[in-house]
């Protein structure tokens, strides 16, 4: 579980916040998504923007200001856009929190707050970034906007380790038939909504393309049919995720079409591991990206065993300079 604690002593030493601005590379940015989406959807008077790091760098907001929390993820802590960004925040005089694995890091020099999460654990680890990233925007939205869930958020969070940890137990079997079935194919579509749509934007760009190679394209659900769906074919395949809450009509919605037109699809809901049983319906929109993205790394896994490809091969990350 996230250190609680830490992350509240952060938010009782804040003051005069109306604007967060969420930076981040890659998965990283992704991790963010879903405390973006929760600002974006609670916020009254705070408003929320989310950037890769170095269009923040280059294209900076003209409002960026005193009264502006800039929270910046990196796992590794040493991404160098991400580390830049900390000092392009300080020149606007914002409030800088960056949130890292890793102490010593480029990422914990020059923040105002530094925060650390785990990883390597278990799979509830593998969204302590998004966790504390979620909770940092909760006290953030209760002390200066008025936000009235934060007791029901605090209470997930002590719950949705145990959510996870649990609910990949009985996952090998199907991870494994995901896993064969398309170890093979050419390109995959991957879809969600909401808060979700951090996780599958994840999927696509990171497990797929960079982790595997293979050629993947995000969609929104309910984008899906404002074009996208001209491509569903019959044994093209589909990756879903379904939310519980405010969006699973998007989700639904598209699932029957894939139905429909006999897509390949593969479905991973959040209301199969009982999400809505146990994290209040107030909060659990921001908390489906939690159980699925734990879901998702067993996926990964025995993708990688069946294309013979480890998760952390690489053609070009870590090899070349500048890039």
């Amino acid at each position: 579980m996230i250190d609680l604690k830490k992350v509240e002593d952060v938010v009782d030493k804040l003051a005069n916040i109306e604007k967060i601005c969420f930076v981040g590379c890659g998965a990283s940015m992704s991790d963010l998504y879903p405390a973006f989406q929760l600002v974006k959807e609670k916020g009254n008077k705070i408003s929320s923007r989310i950037f890769t790091a170095n269009e923040f760098n280059y294209s900076v907001p003209s409002n960026i200001d005193d009264k502006t929390l800039v929270i910046i993820a990196s796992l590794g802590g040493n991404t160098r856009e991400s580390v830049a960004a900390i000092a392009v925040a300080k020149g606007k005089k914002a409030t800088v929190v960056t949130i890292t694995a890793t102490a010593g890091s480029g990422l914990t020099k020059g923040a105002d707050y530094v925060l650390y999460h785990g990883f390597h654990e278990n799979y509830a680890a593998k969204t302590h970034k998004m966790q504390t990233a979620l909770y940092l925007v909760v006290g953030v939205l209760e002390k200066f906007d008025g936000y009235t869930d934060a007791a029901d958020f605090k209470d997930g969070l002590l719950k949705i380790d145990d959510l996870i940890i649990e609910g990949v137990k009985p996952l090998d079997k199907v991870a494994k038939k995901f896993a064969e079935s398309i170890k093979n194919e050419p390109l995959i579509y991957v879809l969600s909504s909401g808060a979700t749509y951090g996780t599958a934007y994840s999927t696509a760009n990171f497990l797929f393309m960079e982790m595997q190679w293979l050629p993947a394209i995000v969609m929104n659900s309910g984008e899906y049919f404002h074009g996208p769906f001209e491509l569903t074919e019959k044994n093209v395949p589909y990756l879903l995720f379904m939310n519980e809450g405010s969006t699973r009509h998007l989700d639904a919605r598209a699932l029957e079409f894939l139905q429909r037109f006999q897509a390949k699809y593969y479905v991973l809901d959040a209301k199969d591991f009982g999400i809505g049983n146990v994290i209040a319906k107030s909060v659990v929109n921001y908390f489906n990206p939690l159980i699925l993205t734990g879901a998702m790394r067993v996926y990964a896994e025995k993708l990688s065993i069946a294309r013979n490809h480890p998760l952390t091969s690489r053609r070009y990350m870590w090899k070349l300079e500048n890039y």
